[in-house]
């Protein structure tokens, strides 16, 4: 079924606690401000940013700050953070051109929703940072490969999934810029590029990743693609990823849909403008929750078993963030949407 002829169908009501899915996040968080995965679980960057993402949205906005705060004291002077934390301590020493860079979209995230100018020039430089560290793998192609090992090396793998994503976050710190009045002609430049190579050079990314739902959604996750180009990509690979009435697959090959890799298209799909078919697809996982209020990470199809049965931080949070994209819950709802970006001023590339 094309996504077109779901329009028709109805949708459900929003019927969402925010601090059911808060508290969860909250109560998770560690006194550092450290937000691992899950109790026990490790803590990576960008789900740390997700889930203080998550916070904002709520209202909880001193937990967020402490997130903050902690990913602030972590950073290392070339910009980056270690790839996984357990309880503070480095569990993987790769630096992640992606997982670096997210701190831009967690920052302005949070300045769209607080108006704290305070926060963003407090944050300013661990933003400039990121994002300088992650344009330092990008070549002249306009890619960016993925990541230095924790022996120091370059690995010269790019993959299209985290290069939309440090075009999302190089975004966010473009627009962080222009209200601080920082000029950033090398950051267009390189904004240009990547979008550039986004759009008409799939061959310099590592196709192996294609199974990953993130790989389809992702480009328009992130603005990189638009318009007629976007309708395109979500129709190709529709019955792909997408099984009806119950979500999106993780992986195109295993019967496991993900509320995150959902609420992700459901953002995408907002982001489009198609907010019809963002609703249904939300309707599809509003209710797969616990009794505390706090979402599933996933199930499994046809059988429908709760798989894993872990709460998630990051889960829950980007669960609200599909939902402000649909509602405008916060003046951040439509912080992913390609009207908002061709409206900002910024000359995206």
């Amino acid at each position: 079924m094309k996504p077109e002829s779901l329009i028709s169908r109805p949708t459900t009501d929003l019927t969402i606690n925010l601090d059911d899915i808060c508290n969860l996040i909250a109560q998770t968080q560690l006194a550092s401000g450290e937000i691992p995965w899950c109790e026990g679980q490790k803590t990576d960057p960008w789900d740390h940013v997700e889930a203080a993402m998550g916070l904002s949205i709520g209202g909880y906005l001193g937990q967020a700050q402490r997130a903050f705060d902690w990913l602030a004291g972590m950073q290392h002077d070339d910009g980056s953070w270690y790839s996984a934390y357990m309880l503070g301590a480095p569990e993987d020493k790769t630096r992640d051109a992606n997982m670096s860079s997210y701190i831009a979209v967690g920052v302005f995230h949070y300045y769209l929703i607080t108006g704290d100018l305070s926060f963003l020039k407090q944050m300013w430089p661990n933003v400039c940072a990121a994002i300088n560290f992650a344009l330092g793998l990008q070549v002249q192609t306009g890619e960016i490969h993925w990541a230095i090992s924790p022996e120091g090396k370059v690995d010269p793998m790019a993959l299209l999934t985290g290069s939309s994503s440090i075009y999302m976050s190089l975004k966010c710190a473009l627009a962080i810029a222009k209200i601080l009045g920082h000029p950033t002609a090398q950051w267009h430049n390189a904004l240009t590029k990547l979008g550039h190579a986004i759009r008409h050079k799939p061959h310099l990314f590592n196709m192996t990743k294609s199974r990953f739902s993130m790989y389809w959604f992702y480009p328009i996750l992130a603005g990189a693609l638009t318009g007629a180009d976007a309708h395109r990509r979500i129709d190709k690979y529709w019955k792909k990823y997408v099984i009806e009435d119950r979500g999106v697959l993780c992986v195109s090959d295993e019967p496991w849909v993900t509320i995150a890799e959902t609420s992700e298209l459901v953002i995408a799909l907002s982001a489009m403008g198609n907010q019809e078919l963002a609703k249904i697809v939300f309707s599809w996982i509003v209710d797969r929750r616990y009794e505390d209020g706090s979402y599933w990470c996933g199930f499994t199809c046809p059988e429908m078993i709760i798989w894993p049965e872990e709460k998630i931080t990051w889960t829950n949070a980007v669960a609200l963030m599909a939902a402000d994209a649909i509602y405008n819950l916060t003046p951040a709802g439509q912080l992913f949407s390609h009207n908002f970006w061709e409206n900002s001023g910024i000359g995206l590339g």
